[in-house]
């Protein structure tokens, strides 16, 4: 699989400098909550779209939604369409293949959570 190649900037610091992460493109297993604290499953497909932006679509349950998505750091970010309301996740990169995130919806209270794991 290809590697997300981001120009990942490296912190520099006194100390050494901490390393670059990355993102693998490809297919993760999706678990995760809703804002009434339901739970959901399904996949999500990363594909590069160019040196600092992917494209990321998951399929929970019957709902597909699009988002455009980008890395900085051990920040993975996405903005999203469900339906016709606008959501943002946030994911830390944890390595080994795992991104574990919060996210939510414009107009709506709350946020839900959502772990990717890389299916290998």
């Amino acid at each position: 699989m290809k590697k997300f190649l981001f120009a990942a900037l490296l912190a520099v610091s006194a100390a050494a400098p901490a390393a670059a992460q990355t993102v693998n493109a490809g297919t993760y297993t999706v678990k995760g909550t809703n804002l009434d604290g339901s739970s959901y499953e399904g996949t999500a497909t990363i594909t590069l779209a160019s040196e600092t932006t992917c494209v990321i679509e998951w399929k929970t349950g019957g709902t597909t939604s699009q988002g455009v998505c980008m890395l900085h750091e051990d920040a993975f970010a996405a903005a999203y369409m469900l339906e016709d309301q606008i959501g943002l996740i946030v994911y830390k990169v944890k390595g080994g293949g795992v991104l574990e995130g919060s996210w939510t919806l414009t107009g709506k209270d709350g946020s839900g959570t959502e772990t990717l794991t890389e299916e290998k």
